[in-house]
């Protein structure tokens, strides 16, 4: 229970340091919401609409830095994360609830996906040592991880739409169809997710072969390990509940952050592909100054990230008693 405790109360404290940052850093940026709008109109806007606009965005210049924040702390509280210039005059929350589905569906996905199969692949290569599995394919993936996400992605562009046409290359599905659970919407949207899964896939499941080979290796020389041959048991029973399960400990923390850093997508990737997600609305905002999209952004990944690790620490410590003490 102390554990628990303890645990929560550094979540709490490290959301409350993270809210407080996100209030500050745009606000020591030069300019604000309401000018930026109204230089994107060209003068149309009448300067007297500026006092307007800044009380919209929050930003109001009238009110002290104090009273700004606990606004701000009220507003995100409740759920209301300003207006996006960008996609003006939405809400922040209505942007993020619509490009959610699309990068969890995407790059959750797929992340989990590279785990399973990074971790299996390092196992066995762990395990079977020296063997042609462990010779060839951790040093395969291992370069593909070193690539750039938006060259890969693009060479899959050029392959598979440019020269082939047998994929889509951009976007998140047919525009020309209605949107709804039918048959050819699913399998449109399937389509043209493969080239950026594929691109994720092949840059990130390098890491996690890697990470968990060498792990396994230096498990499998543990006494445990020993005393599980001694005892006459199974290659199969000693690999997975006593090497595996153990080397695995190590991956939960980086895998819960990968998790939780899914939300903010892969903003390259997204971008190449011109796919509808988070990322690609974060690198729209980040060259828009929309400053409200950017802090409702930042917001969910840190709260992602956080709850991730809170997650991952609680299960490492179910896993491994000896982490409760710590």
């Amino acid at each position: 229970m102390r554990f628990l405790i303890r645990r929560v109360g550094f979540f709490f404290l490290t959301l409350w340091v993270a809210l407080t940052l996100n209030f500050l850093i745009p606000r020591l940026m030069p300019g604000n919401p309401a000018i930026a709008i109204m230089a994107r109109f060209h003068g149309r806007i009448q300067g007297s609409a500026l006092k307007a606009l800044e009380v919209e965005f929050g930003v109001n210049s009238n009110e002290s830095l104090l009273h700004q924040y606990w606004d701000y702390l009220r507003n995100t509280l409740t759920g209301h994360l300003g207006i996006s210039t960008t996609q003006f005059p939405l809400p922040v929350s209505d942007v993020i609830r619509t490009a959610l589905p699309w990068t969890l569906g995407l790059i959750g996905v797929t992340t989990i996906l590279a785990f399973i199969l990074g971790t299996s692949i390092g196992v066995w290569g762990g395990w079977k040592r020296g063997s042609w599995t462990d010779n060839v394919l951790p040093p395969v993936f291992i370069v593909t991880s070193a690539l750039p996400y938006f060259w890969v992605g693009m060479m899959f562009i050029l392959l598979f739409s440019a020269i082939t046409n047998w994929l889509p290359a951009n976007g998140s599905a047919d525009t020309s169809l209605p949107v709804g659970f039918t048959g050819p919407y699913i399998g449109s949207v399937l389509q043209h997710a493969l080239l950026p899964a594929l691109t994720i896939l092949i840059t990130t499941i390098g890491t996690w072969i890697l990470t968990m080979r060498n792990n396994m290796i230096t498990t499998v020389a543990e006494d445990y390990v020993r005393m599980g041959r001694a005892k006459g048991l199974s290659n199969n029973r000693i690999m997975y509940d006593y090497a595996a399960r153990n080397a695995m400990l190590p991956s939960l923390t980086g895998f819960a952050m990968s998790l939780g850093f899914v939300v903010s997508g892969a903003t390259l990737v997204e971008y190449v592909f011109n796919y509808p997600g988070l990322g690609f609305y974060l690198l729209q905002a980040a060259q828009n100054e929309d400053f409200a999209l950017m802090q409702g952004l930042f917001l969910l990944i840190t709260v992602a990230v956080l709850v991730a690790i809170l997650a991952a620490d609680i299960l490492t410590a179910f896993l491994d008693p000896r982490t409760r003490t710590a």
